[in-house]
């Protein structure tokens, strides 16, 4: 039954070329999203990918896909099955949330130590910014049409 899951779900993506049918994918891929396991080749693939950011070709062969076009065209259509880029995404989400705290040290380093000061004012005003502080954005008023001023000093 999973491999059967599976097999459509790919046909699917195949078919549509891994577009959005209609602004939302097919029901279907949703619930397959939720049942199917992704392969440990699948799994190693995306890992890479998140891990080191190296092109889809060096990261199949690193993840036990075929060398060459054969394997970077396998690997390109693994990429896009649904299941495949939902692990995906909560792979790249856990990375970035582990990130935060480095670049925000990063950023509070350079807001108290930075030797130029425009680099210390802009990551000051970056942390105000995400604590919720932000100035008022000033805006311009356009009037369209003609004024006519008259001054009588008589």
């Amino acid at each position: 039954m999973l491999l059967c899951a599976l097999t459509q779900a790919f046909i699917d993506v195949l078919r549509t070329g891994g577009e959005r049918e209609r602004g939302a994918y097919k029901e279907t891929h949703m619930a397959d999203v939720k049942t199917l396991k992704l392969t440990k080749r699948q799994m190693a693939l995306v890992d890479h990918i998140v891990a080191t950011g190296e092109p889809l070709a060096r990261a199949a062969e690193a993840a036990g896909y075929a060398k060459g076009d054969s394997g970077r065209v396998t690997a390109s259509k693994t990429i896009r099955l649904p299941h495949v880029q939902q692990y995906m995404m909560q792979r790249i989400t856990e990375t970035l949330g582990l990130n935060a705290t480095i670049a925000a040290a990063q950023v509070m380093k350079l807001a108290k130590g930075a030797k130029s000061e425009y680099v210390q004012l802009e990551a000051s005003k970056d942390i105000l910014d995400r604590a919720g502080f932000k100035p008022i954005d000033r805006s311009q008023v356009q009037v369209a049409g003609d004024i006519k001023v008259s001054i009588d000093l008589g």
